[in-house]
């Protein structure tokens, strides 16, 4: 699923840019390296504060080496600047990450990265802008029809990606009303809830970034027939996007837009405040 719960429909082949071989070439690389000096996976990983599972994934070219990654295995592992010498490739594929999307998703993608203001209404997963790695990867993994692996990494790659609009400057304003219900569902298992939990109280922090819970003792909102997103691009009418089962749309009327964006503000005045919100995500955690 995407942000909302991705469609279900045949999958069109990925944009092949190099990115893959170009990972798999560096994940050949740091195994080599690593069991020249005789490490495991698992302990090359402890030396690194690192988890097996994701040298793993790395040494099978399955997860984007990150920078900071490179230089302390090049250090650790006596790569003499191989591995860093790969950064600014790394760093331009990551930056080609952000258009590899399917076709039906990239027009909602672009106008995400022009939006002055982004604002969700969510009722069935955490928006795609605010999840965890591990939760995101959980909502490709569990899609029908299945994706394959490499797929679901460069999905994956893409929504993080998709991620550092909320950290650049100027950041736009970002809102978002969560069902109570979202919250309490342990998608991934617990662990992956209660760090999707400390991240979106360290996203609620942010100046830029308001969430609000829609508790589950509301009997009645005026968003019941689903969840949406109002996006506003710089210079530009706002626009609205819906998407359910196989069925996703951008909306551009502007009569459509005016109607939801009165429904959202009926439902962020029937949520708990951006303070009350935050409280209450940390009495979750306390509970766990």
């Amino acid at each position: 699923m995407s942000d909302t719960g991705e469609e279900k429909r045949p999958e069109p082949p990925e944009d092949e840019d190099g990115s893959a071989d170009l990972f798999r070439t560096i994940g050949r690389q740091v195994r080599l390296l690593r069991e020249r000096a005789g490490l495991t996976q698992r302990e090359l990983g402890e030396r690194l504060g690192y988890s097996e599972d994701l040298i793993r994934s790395l040494e099978r070219g399955r997860r984007t080496p990150q920078p900071e990654f490179l230089a302390a295995a090049d250090q650790l592992l006596d790569a003499g600047g191989l591995l860093r010498a790969a950064t600014e490739d790394v760093t331009r594929a990551k930056a080609r990450a952000r258009v590899r999307h399917p076709a039906w998703f990239r027009d909602y993608a672009r106008l995400e990265r022009e939006a002055v203001e982004i604002s969700f209404f969510s009722t069935l997963t955490v928006p795609g802008l605010l999840q965890t790695e591990a939760y995101a990867r959980t909502t490709f993994m569990v899609r029908q029809p299945l994706l394959d692996e490499a797929t679901i990494e460069q999905r994956v790659a893409a929504r993080l990606t998709r991620q550092e609009i909320l950290t650049r400057w100027p950041a736009p304003m970002v809102s978002a009303v969560v069902d109570e219900s979202v919250l309490r569902r342990a998608v991934g298992g617990e662990q992956v809830r209660q760090d999707q939990l400390r991240h979106l109280l360290r996203l609620g922090r942010l100046r830029s970034t308001t969430i609000q819970v829609l508790p589950m003792a509301c009997e009645d909102h005026a968003a019941l027939e689903g969840p949406f997103i109002l996006l506003t691009p710089k210079g530009r009418p706002a626009v609205a996007y819906v998407e359910v089962q196989s069925i996703n749309q951008l909306i551009s009327i502007p009569d459509e837009v005016r109607i939801l964006a009165a429904r959202y503000g009926s439902i962020r005045g029937q949520a708990l405040s951006p303070y009350e919100s935050l409280v209450l995500m940390e009495k979750m955690l306390g509970e766990s």
